[in-house]
């Protein structure tokens, strides 16, 4: 009953996590998938025109030109237009005030030749005012008829007299006189002026508002009263005409614009075409199409520029074919050399095995002669079985006989021919990771090559500590790594471990190890199958060497199902360390300790090594992915009694990698002086 309640509150509690707040996660930031999905739908489309930008220069160069040329244009446009406008706003100006300073002269002058009319009449009306009416009207159209559609005028009564009849010309609207103009005409006694629109009372033409500069004055009629008189000039005119020159520099503007751009994609494609061409010779040089030239043309700098590369494409050419040359010669030398050492090898051979069948007649001194001729002839027939190899790697006939293997078998084979090594060593092989089949299609005879390599150079230099082969499969990669606890490799080792006859100490005489070339050809084997040979090592902790390749021989590798440091390293045992540390840090936190007497709670002790450091998966380096831990001296000292986590059961090499006490061996350990760890750096 209890369990079967506790696993759907369990499953309340975590969908209440997933959804709480009304959001798919609870410690995701509100609309962060949503703000991620917008970006990434707006991202898609403009992913190929930033790397269109980014990769043609020819683009770069002609919209800088546009946008540059279309910024000049606006400016100049924005000058001239307004430059126009200031010129028609104040020729029109002029010409409205001398026809409104015409205007109220000649309305002055009309009233002052008008005698004053009498008194009023017998029903207290003034008997002048439909005179005065007929007054306005015949001045208002006076003053009108001297510019028919150039201007209207309007005669209005102030507030202080009597109310008459306002009178307008061209059916002007009233409203048309702005307020703020009719206060200021009525409380001065000059001419002032402003600008506004014009509003028409004849609906039946659909005559719409114009702008206009109204002139305004506060005159006297017939009968000494004031009255208000405004000139309206419409400034349909000089828009029609500003409007034309703003359309007429728009065209010339694009069009410059449009001219400025082709002249720039001209200009700019005489030089990048040969720079364009130049770049797609070079890559196609690149290729090894050594007869790739450039098209010269003329005698400017383009033209010697292409000189200049063409030279250098044929010296370079010469060059080549030069080392190439040289190199046939050496390969083929190397492969002559090989063969011609066969047939006198043999002799010496048989006289060898001869001379070794009856070195028990000899002298002491001549059957150790004799043991050593033996010896130094097996190390010569190795040396040249690797010379021919190595040679039929460099003249590419190299074939790969890939058929479906299973790994495990070949591991066996690999740790059974190697058992008497190791047990003169005092090491053992352990497989790990055996369970499963690990199947790929593989050259047998190359892979238990490369295994076989790195076996027995893991027996030789692991200072009689046990080895351990692991293997695994994921994805389309299987992988077979062999981890000893020797010496090491030091810092960039890891990187020429490979190289061919290379030795950790080339002043040391090749006393030990094979023929320097085992671990060249083995890389050389796994490039042929598509994978990878990778090492990793630090000084005194071991070395650790992963073979990877593809379940099949098309699949291209994308990482390897083993990580190439090794779990016991150092670096992986700290990190370890310092995440139990920082765990137990924060448990410790959380819980408060209370103090004797009634303090303060007191929180945990601060624990060292809690800052974790981000490192990368090996499974996923590319290319050889040689790493090398660096040992620090205050912690290489501290390990020299140390022995290796492995050679203790798996429960307790953990606990032996994480507080450094040692075994049945740190007494060994502790005796070996420096220059014997030296001695027994291994020479891959």
């Amino acid at each position: 009953m209890t369990g079967g309640s506790t696993a759907p509150k369990a499953g309340r509690q975590g969908a209440g996590r997933r959804f709480k707040g009304g959001r798919l996660l609870q410690d995701a930031p509100a609309g962060g998938p949503v703000l991620r999905l917008v970006i990434r739908l707006l991202r898609r489309p403009l992913l190929p025109v930033m790397r269109l930008w980014r990769r043609n220069i020819q683009l770069r160069v002609v919209a800088a030109t546009l946008l540059m040329s279309l910024g000049v244009v606006l400016l100049l446009g924005f000058v001239v237009i307004g430059q126009v406008r200031n010129g028609l706003v104040e020729a029109k100006e002029k010409a409205a005030q001398s026809q409104a300073d015409g205007g109220f002269s000649v309305a002055q002058e009309k009233a002052d030749a008008q005698p004053v009319p009498g008194g009023r009449g017998g029903d207290g009306t003034d008997p002048t005012v439909v005179g005065t009416n007929s007054w306005r009207t015949d001045l208002v159209e006076q003053l009108a008829s001297g510019g028919p559609g150039a201007f209207n005028v309007v005669a209005l009564s102030a507030d202080s007299t009597p109310k008459r009849a306002p009178r307008t010309s061209g059916s002007v609207d009233l409203a048309s006189i702005p307020d703020d103009l009719r206060r200021a005409v009525a409380s001065g006694t000059g001419e002032f002026k402003t600008y506004g629109k014009i509003k028409y009372t004849d609906a039946s033409k659909d005559r719409k508002a114009e702008p206009a500069l109204i002139i305004g004055k506060r005159l006297n009629d017939v009968d000494r009263h004031p009255y208000e008189l405004y000139y309206l000039f419409p400034l349909t005119q000089e828009e029609q005409s500003l409007n034309l020159v703003k359309r007429t520099l728009a065209t010339a503007g694009l069009f410059v614009v449009v001219l400025l751009g082709a002249i720039a994609w001209l200009v700019v494609r005489q030089v990048v075409t040969p720079v364009r061409m130049a770049a797609g010779i070079a890559e196609r040089l690149s290729t090894g199409l050594l007869h790739e030239r450039m098209k010269v043309t003329g005698e400017d700098d383009i033209a010697r520029l292409g000189e200049a590369f063409n030279k250098m494409a044929h010296s370079l050419q010469l060059k080549i074919q030069q080392l190439e040359e040289l190199s046939r010669m050496q390969r083929r030398f190397v492969s002559d050399v090989s063969h011609e050492l066969r047939t006198p090898l043999t002799t010496v051979r048989m006289a060898a095995d001869v001379i070794h069948e009856g070195r028990e007649d000899f002298d002491p001194a001549t059957s150790r002669s004799a043991e050593l001729l033996v010896g130094q002839i097996d190390r010569f027939e190795s040396l040249l079985a690797d010379l021919l190899e190595i040679s039929r790697f460099d003249a590419g006939a190299a074939a790969l006989e890939a058929e479906p293997i299973d790994l495990r078998e070949v591991v066996r084979r690999v740790i059974d021919a190697a058992a008497p090594l190791a047990e003169r060593k005092g090491s053992a092989v352990r497989v790990v990771g055996d369970e499963q089949p690990v199947v790929a299609e593989a050259d047998a005879r190359r892979v238990e090559r490369v295994l076989r390599n790195l076996v027995v150079n893991a027996v030789e230099h692991g200072d009689g500590r046990d080895v351990v082969v692991r293997m695994g499969a994921a994805g389309g990669a299987v992988a077979v790594a062999v981890r000893d606890y020797g010496v090491g490799l030091k810092p960039g080792e890891a990187t020429r471990v490979f190289n061919r006859f290379w030795r950790a100490d080339p002043a040391r005489a090749r006393t030990t190890g094979g023929t320097g070339l085992g671990l060249s050809i083995a890389v050389e084997d796994a490039r042929l199958h598509g994978g990878w040979l990778q090492a990793w090592g630090e000084p005194g902790g071991g070395s650790q060497f992963r073979l990877t390749l593809p379940r099949t021989a098309d699949e291209p590798l994308r990482g390897s199902p083993i990580a190439l440091e090794p779990e016991d390293s150092r670096g992986n045992r700290a990190r370890a360390a310092a995440e139990v540390a920082d765990r137990t840090a924060r448990q410790v936190a959380n819980t408060a300790f209370p103090v004797r007497g009634g303090g303060a709670a007191l929180p945990g002790p601060p624990v060292r090594g809690s800052r974790t450091t981000a490192v990368v998966d090996p499974a996923a380096l590319p290319g050889n992915g040689a790493r090398v831990v660096a040992r620090p001296s205050a912690e290489r000292k501290q390990d020299a009694g140390t022995p290796p986590a492995a050679q203790a059961p798996e429960g307790e090499a953990e606990a032996a990698g994480a507080d450094g006490s040692g075994g049945e061996d740190s007494g060994r350990d502790a005796a070996r002086s420096a220059s014997e760890r030296e001695d027994s750096a291994r020479g891959r």
